[in-house]
C-alpha cells in the first residue's frame, strides 16, 4: 500500500464509551485466555498421549495452532488500545496485520475441508485408512493448506500494496482489515474490490463444496450402518467437526454477502469481533465436550501430574 502522506493509522474500534470499553476489553481478556488456554492443552495433550497420535488429532492440532495465530494476530492489539487509549498503529504494522490475518483465515477454510476429508475416509473407507492418511498424506495436506492460503492472498495483497492513501487515516475498525482499508483510499479500487471478492468467493466455494461432498457420502454410509449404535458413534465422531464448520462458515458468509453495506457496518464490525474472539474460544471446547477420547487424556494428565506432584513433596 503506497503512500507519501499517511504513515500511520487510526483504529476507531467499537465505540468511544468508557464504560461499554471496559466490558469489551473484560470480555475480549477472558475469551483470549480461554482460546489460548483450550488450544494449547489440545495441542499437548497429542503430544504426550499416544491414543492421540491418530491423523485425526494431527489435523485437529494443527486447527488448533492456527486458531492460536488467529485469535492472536488481532486481538491482543485492541486489547492494548481499549487500555491505554493508544489506537494509532504504523502503516507496515497495519500491513502485517491484515496479511497475517487473512492468511491464517483463508488457510483454517482449506483445513477444514482436509479434515471433512478425513472423516470421509474414516468413515467410508475405514479398512484403508491407516495406509490413505499416512503422515506423508497428512503433512502433504497441512502444507497444502498453507500454499492455498498463501496463493489466495497473493493477488489481492500484491493490488492492496499500490493502494495511496491521501486525505484520511482514521480506520472504522478495530483493527486493519482490508474494506476499511480501501473505503479510505484515494486511489481506484474498483479492481482489488474484485479481486478480494473473487479470492473469497473461490475459497468459499472450492472449500464447501469438499465439505458438502464429504459429508454427503458419510451420510449415505452411515444410514448403511446395521445397528443404531454404530450410527451414533459416527454421528458422534463427526458432529464436532460439522458445529466448527457451520459456524465458520456461516459467520463468514454474513461478512462477505454485501461488503459495501453502509448501514450496517457497526453489526459486521461486531459480528467481526465475534468471528476473532469468541469462534477460536469455542472450537476448543467443542471437541474436547463431545470426545471421549480427548477427555480421558485430559484427566490422564491431571492424574500424571498430581501424582508427580506427590512424589516431590515426599
Amino acid at each position: 500500500m503506497r503512500n507519501r502522506t499517511i504513515t500511520t493509522f487510526i483504529l476507531l474500534g467499537l465505540t468511544d464509551d468508557p464504560k461499554l470499553q471496559v466490558l469489551i476489553f473484560i470480555f475480549l481478556f477472558v475469551a483470549y485466555m480461554l482460546s489460548v488456554t483450550g488450544n494449547m492443552t489440545i495441542i499437548a495433550l497429542t503430544f504426550v498421549d499416544s491414543h492421540l497420535k491418530t491423523p485425526m488429532y494431527f489435523f485437529l492440532k494443527n486447527f488448533s495452532f492456527l486458531e492460536i495465530s488467529f485469535i492472536s494476530s488481532c486481538i491482543p492489539r485492541y486489547l492494548y488500545s481499549i487500555a491505554t487509549g493508544d489506537k494509532v498503529i504504523t502503516y507496515n504494522a497495519c500491513v502485517i496485520q491484515v496479511c497475517f490475518t487473512d492468511l491464517c483465515g483463508v488457510t483454517e477454510f482449506f483445513l477444514l475441508a482436509a479434515m471433512s476429508y478425513d472423516r470421509y475416509v474414516a468413515i467410508c473407507k475405514p479398512l484403508h485408512y491407516v495406509t490413505i492418511m499416512s503422515s506423508r498424506v497428512c503433512g502433504i495436506l497441512i502444507s497444502s493448506c498453507w500454499m492455498a492460503g498463501l496463493c489466495v492472498l497473493i493477488p489481492p495483497l500484491s493490488l492492496g500494496l499500490n493502494l495511496k492513501f491521501c486525505d484520511s487515516n482514521r480506520l472504522d475498525h478495530f483493527g486493519c482489515d482490508a474494506f476499511p482499508l480501501v473505503k479510505i483510499s484515494c486511489s481506484d479500487t474498483w479492481l482489488m474490490e474484485q479481486t478480494v471478492i473473487i479470492c473469497a468467493v473461490l475459497t468459499l466455494n472450492m472449500t464447501l463444496t469438499c465439505v458438502v461432498l464429504s459429508y454427503a457420502y458419510i451420510i449415505k454410509t452411515i444410514f448403511r450402518f446395521p445397528s443404531v449404535q454404530q450410527r451414533k458413534k459416527a454421528f458422534s465422531t463427526c458432529s464436532s467437526h460439522m458445529i466448527v464448520v457451520s459456524i465458520t462458515y456461516g459467520t463468514c458468509i454474513f461478512i462477505y454477502m454485501n461488503p459495501t453495506a453502509k448501514g450496517e457496518v457497526t453489526i459486521k464490525k461486531v459480528v467481526s469481533l465475534l468471528i476473532f474472539s469468541v469462534s477460536p474460544t469455542l472450537n476448543p471446547f467443542i471437541y474436547t465436550l463431545r470426545n471421549n477420547q480427548v477427555k480421558k487424556a485430559f484427566k490422564d494428565s491431571i492424574k500424571r501430574i498430581a501424582l508427580l506432584s506427590t512424589k516431590q513433596k515426599k
